[in-house]
């Protein structure tokens, strides 16, 4: 069975299971106290160029979505997202279940439009009413999309400035994030930091077994984070292996390697989709590939290659998601090709 229906099967980049291992018998503090997390702070700080960047380590995406969005905002905020985005689709209502509802806008190709943003935050604050509704008190967007599209810079400027006509913080989830920065030449991660008021850089789903670093740009961190994440079951006792992993993943340029790399393969295989005839469903240029395929071709497709199931495009064809990672072997992408 070839596996692609997502980009964490696999447990972590050789590099970053080195380090733990070097490091498992180092005795350190707990909580994140530690040598590993300070020195994998200071390297994000360096790399994204911003010195007084306050940096935390939680486990996985959907308790970071839940923790920085609840931080963040008054009892009677919401976060205003794509009605595609992750936290409105794919996290059980996990927003909702901290006492935040989801503001959901149309998506385009799901993305969020700066003009329908605009116009939304106009029209809530000019209605009599508005005492009686959900406050927007935070914009969330996430970078690639649920559909592996990117935001522009022009785009990422709107949003960010719109953001700040309102004084509501921008929010980016980087779950993918080197997959979106090496599908494009116009952003760094820097840029990113500079337009987001937090923003998190994804390992889980980009070469570590597991983790997600949560970064605030603007001096806004919520008092009293660590003790917020604990409440929210995200503190992980055992700190240092977060540490650990973003430290190797952050030397010798490995987070944006393994970026590009899983870039490399997912254009072979779109080239080829392309090349035999299949119906992309939208383009985009990450690891994500959204293929309609024949609900009959599905079945014996289905017995061979392990992909991800989107959604039902007509009664006689489905939209999958092909996922390409750090660790699809050129070998993986042969017999996918010979399979197509």
């Amino acid at each position: 069975m070839l596996y692609f229906s997502c980009d964490y099967a696999e447990g972590c980049h050789p590099k970053v299971l080195e380090a733990i291992n070097k490091t498992n018998m180092v005795s350190t503090p707990g909580y994140g106290q530690d040598d590993f997390c300070e020195s994998a702070k200071e390297k994000i700080r360096k790399y994204i160029n911003c010195p007084d960047a306050d940096i935390y380590f939680l486990v996985g995406g959907t308790q970071t979505n839940q923790v920085v969005i609840d931080s963040m905002l008054s009892n009677y905020d919401g976060v205003v997202a794509a009605f595609t985005g992750h936290i409105a689709v794919h996290e059980a209502g996990a927003i909702e279940y901290s006492g935040h509802k989801v503001i959901a806008l149309p998506a385009h190709e799901g993305k969020l439009d700066a003009a329908e943003l605009k116009q939304m935050l106009e029209d809530h604050y000019a209605d009599d009413s508005a005492e009686h509704m959900v406050n927007p008190g935070m914009v969330y967007i996430s970078y690639p999309t649920e559909y592996g599209t990117l935001y522009s810079r022009q785009e990422l400027e709107a949003i960010s400035s719109i953001c700040k006509e309102y004084e509501i913080p921008l929010f980016i989830d980087g779950a993918r994030l080197a997959y979106g920065l090496a599908a494009q030449d116009d952003l760094t991660m820097a840029d990113i930091a500079a337009y987001a008021d937090v923003f998190y850089i994804g390992g889980t789903k980009v070469g570590a077994l597991f983790g997600e670093a949560v970064v605030f740009t603007k001096g806004n961190t919520p008092k009293h984070m660590i003790t917020q994440i604990k409440q929210h079951g995200a503190l992980l006792a055992k700190g240092r292996l977060l540490g650990v992993q973003f430290g190797a993943m952050f030397t010798d340029n490995l987070y944006m390697e393994m970026g590009r790399h899983a870039i490399k393969q997912a254009s072979i295989i779109r080239d080829d989709l392309k090349k035999k005839g299949y119906q992309l469903y939208m383009e985009n240029p990450t690891n994500q590939i959204f293929v309609v395929m024949d609900n009959q071709a599905l079945k014996s497709f289905g017995e061979k290659v392990a992909y991800g199931i989107w959604e039902k495009y007509d009664d006689s064809h489905t939209v999958i998601r092909i996922a390409t990672s750090w660790a699809t072997s050129d070998e993986a992408v042969s017999e996918l090709k010979k399979i197509l």
